[in-house]
């Protein structure tokens, strides 16, 4: 296999420049002693150079450029549907939703059950706020001076149909919230973003600035696949790459994402040792790689606007986040998410409004594994949505929750009429074989790679991100989460990734 830059050895290799790599690559390299190697699978534009289609926080999805083109099996129907993630300097940040909401602390007493040490939230509440840049909130609790801004919509900035849905959710008994990364999130509240003068801000432009870029200790490597991680023994050595480049390193960190790494991980001969085999690889570390995989089921719930009121835009705009009727301790586990984010031809008078139902602490647990040995097989994946009882009982509650705010007296100035599930599905059961049948995927994968204690099966990495029975070898992504925060992980896979570096990486 040819080396890249004959076979110089640099101190780390960061693999995948997205919410997670980006922040690692700008972290690593400010120390100018440690060199630094970020590879990219899509390409690394300029930060004044980004398209609009990136820049644009109301195109989500529909964008083949930048994406993996990854399919999943959303249940045991065996229906297969997309599952979008960024393939671009800045990754899933470059073409998500811009959601900037935290994870609560129940989501971190959730991870502390499997045996995790250093992330309940009094621990992260400080990067947190050292990642942001907000002038909203408390700041005792939110952040002034970070690189990743975020912005607290207003209802005043809102369109006529999204205030409406807040106002609807109010008279249907929902809190009204000013800032749902503060002390309380049960309720209603337009949207945190981070998007800046309708700019959606990733973290290929604010971590990776041309600042950064300019240091003669980083290097971007854009348009590279990897392949694998290259072992002596049970020691990373460095990385393989599609075309079969070897880039040797100190440590190799992955951060390619929940499916990405995971990817990665296996083809590297760590993950389930009987999955390994069949596709005749060796093992390296016998480790429940993909088993754990968790992501948010989601159904939408869309009504046609009046046409003096299908304004829509801004495109994201305001949320329920509640607990159902059968909610365990302090967890909020439904999102009834209100947007704009749909192509305004369904509609017959040009607008719309899309009220999405979201079982956002689900018991289901779906999988991901290998199709093959060849990274351009892409993978087989198992979102397994709504497989237990209580994910089933509970989207359910979620859609007729979602309804009767759509159908509110406060909606009735906006809305012309329900596009789906339709006025004729009327009972129970009808609803729930419509909700089965148009069921998505809210975009949140984690937990491939999960961290865990000694004690827990399902771990993969510790606490600091190490991989299990190697050395030298990390993964920092959303991967490791030990299981899916109660909403859009995001920010909080760019605050894991900022924790890690900050206690771990000096």
């Amino acid at each position: 296999m040819p080396e890249k830059n004959d076979a110089q050895t640099v101190d780390v290799v960061i693999v995948g420049g997205g919410s997670a790599g980006a922040v690692l690559a700008n972290r690593l390299s400010a120390d100018p002693a440690r060199t630094v190697v970020l590879v990219e699978g899509g390409p690394a534009y300029a930060v004044d150079e980004y398209p609009a289609v990136l820049r644009d926080p109301a195109r989500v999805g529909d964008d083949a450029e930048h994406d993996w083109g990854l399919t999943a099996t959303i249940d045991d129907t065996g229906r297969v549907i997309p599952t979008p993630r960024g393939k671009v300097l800045g990754g899933s940040s470059a073409v998500n939703a811009a959601v900037a909401l935290r994870a609560r602390a129940d989501d971190f007493e959730k991870w502390a059950t499997h045996g995790v040490t250093g992330w309940s939230f009094e621990e992260v509440l400080e990067t947190y706020r050292a990642l942001e840049n907000t002038t909203d909130g408390d700041p005792r609790l939110r952040g002034r001076s970070g690189p990743f801004p975020i912005r607290q919509r207003t209802c005043a900035e809102l369109t006529p149909s999204l205030r409406a849905f807040v106002d609807a959710s109010v008279a249907q008994g929902f809190a009204r919230l000013d800032d749902p990364n503060g002390t309380q999130q049960n309720g209603v509240t337009p949207y945190p973003l981070n998007v800046v003068n309708e700019v959606r801000q990733n973290t290929g432009l604010v971590y990776l600035t041309a600042e950064v870029r300019r240091r003669p200790n980083l290097t971007i490597r854009d348009r590279t696949t990897v392949d694998s991680v290259l072992f002596d023994g049970t020691a990373a050595t460095g990385i393989v790459t599609l075309d079969g480049q070897v880039l040797r390193a100190g440590e190799v960190i992955l951060s390619a994402g929940t499916y990405g790494s995971a990817g990665i991980l296996m083809r590297s001969g760590i993950g389930p040792a009987t999955d390994l085999g069949r596709h005749g690889i060796e093992v390296v570390s016998d480790l429940p790689v993909g088993r754990r995989f968790q992501d948010h089921p989601f159904y939408y719930n869309i009504y046609t606007l009046k046409p003096d009121a299908n304004a829509m835009s801004p495109a994201a705009g305001a949320i329920v986040w509640t607990r159902s009727s059968e909610a365990i301790g302090d967890e909020l586990d439904l999102h009834i998410s209100a947007t704009h984010l749909a192509d305004p031809s369904i509609s017959p008078t040009g607008g719309a409004i899309v009220l999405a139902t979201a079982v956002t602490q689900p018991d289901s647990i779906g999988s991901v594994a290998l199709r093959s040995r060849d990274p351009q097989d892409g993978l087989a994946i198992d979102l397994n949505f709504l497989a237990e009882p209580r994910d089933r009982r509970r989207m359910l509650e979620g859609v007729q929750i979602s309804r009767r705010i759509g159908r509110d007296s406060a909606m009735a100035a906006v809305v012309d009429g329900e596009l789906t599930p339709g006025p004729g599905i009327r009972d129970d059961t009808a609803l729930e074989q419509v909700i089965r049948q148009q069921l998505d995927t809210y975009q949140h994968p984690t937990s491939t790679a999960p961290m865990g204690g000694d004690g827990d099966p399902w771990a993969v990495v510790d606490s600091a991100g190490n991989v299990r029975g190697v050395s030298r070898l990390r993964v920092v992504d959303a991967s490791i989460m030990p299981r899916v925060p109660s909403t859009a992980p995001n920010v909080t896979t760019i605050m894991l990734a900022e924790h890690i570096a900050r206690t771990n990486m000096r």
